[in-house]
């Protein structure tokens, strides 16, 4: 059974738009394209393991984000404390990588717990309704993934009720990120008719804002984001709060957000703190990798936490099941319970 969670002690799931054809097919065409583009930066998608040891595949999110530079800090680790190799891919993250897992294309993947939930429950968003994903098992939950909303420090936005009438990039198309932001916008009172919408990666939006394509875009990732840290040396920025009436509505319709700040002094140019809203970042993986391989991976990882460089203060055994939204696999049970 899946367990049930305490709203104001753990973050599990955020409301959603639409997905397309989620069971299916999500994220087939992005991830031709990833490969198409060769987009495996420092070499993350080579996998050479020890004699014994098994490739296994390894869904992270974009380059811009935090998913794909915490991948690259696990994949060391289990090269190191494993004979298995770890291929990490650039994807579209957490919708096109709980399709993938469904189907069986890679063995593990760092998703949203939200969508996590959504998925494997086979509800909360219309083309999941009544199609379960009951193949997917949890590992870890990892750090608070968090809502960032970024603009020119000239646009004149400052608040999300100003996004009415502008150009905004809202995440990959099918991405958790276009989840979160049209469930923010919409508690601000902003339906998919009132702005332009844009949709691109981490990068392509930072890109957008540098050359003022676009009027602010949302990241979901935890800070610092590496899209946004390069973005804000080379240009000024400023960070919209999601905070007050806004943020209540946004956790009150999609109970599941969770209370945030971004500290300041995260981001050039940004001493404030900024109030926000985050889900959470775990490690899936499925029903049909074997429980003897969970155990090596999850005992490789959090057996040494120390190795970790991203998110470090937040990764480790104690909180590594807060907020766990969906069944554990049997493997990462195992390491655990040993704990």
């Amino acid at each position: 059974m899946v367990r049930h969670i305490n709203r104001r002690k753990f973050i599990t799931i955020s409301g959603a738009a639409g997905i397309v054809s989620v069971a299916g097919c999500i994220g087939e065409d992005a991830v031709e394209d990833d490969e198409e583009n060769g987009d495996d930066e420092e070499d993350l998608g080579d996998a050479d393991p020890d004699e014994g040891g098994e490739i296994l595949s390894w869904d992270a999110g974009g380059t811009g984000g935090t998913y794909y530079p915490l991948s690259g800090d696990f994949k060391s680790i289990v090269e190191e404390h494993t004979p298995h190799g770890l291929q990490v891919q650039s994807t579209g993250a957490s919708l096109e990588n709980v399709g993938r897992l469904h189907r069986e294309d890679s063995e593990f993947a760092l998703i949203q717990n939200d969508i996590a939930y959504f998925a494997y429950n086979g509800t909360g968003i219309d083309d999941l309704e009544g199609e379960p994903m009951e193949n997917i098992r949890g590992v870890a939950s990892l750090y608070p993934e968090t809502i960032h909303v970024v603009t020119q420090a000239d646009s004149g936005i400052e608040s999300v009720e100003d996004l009415e009438g502008q150009t905004v990039n809202v995440g990959d198309a099918g991405s958790g990120t276009e989840v979160n932001a049209m469930q923010i916008l919409e508690a601000a009172g902003i339906g998919e008719d009132d702005f332009d919408v844009q949709t691109g990666d981490f990068d392509t939006a930072t890109d957008q804002i540098r050359d003022g394509d676009i009027d602010a875009a949302f990241v979901v990732g935890g800070w610092p984001v590496g899209s946004v840290e390069e973005l804000a040396t080379t240009s000024d920025i400023s960070l919209v709060e999601v905070s007050g009436d806004v943020r209540e509505a946004a956790m009150d319709s999609a109970e599941w957000f969770a209370e945030d700040t971004i500290p300041g002094g995260t981001y050039e140019g940004n001493d404030d703190d900024v109030e926000t809203v985050s889900v959470q970042a775990m490690i899936a993986t499925h029903d049909g990798v074997s429980e003897e391989i969970v155990e090596e991976i999850t005992t490789a990882i959090f057996d040494n936490t120390d190795s970790i460089n991203q998110k470090s203060d937040f990764i480790d055994v104690e909180s590594a099941q807060d907020g766990m939204p969906i069944d554990l696999h049997p493997g990462a049970a195992a390491y655990f319970d040993e704990q």
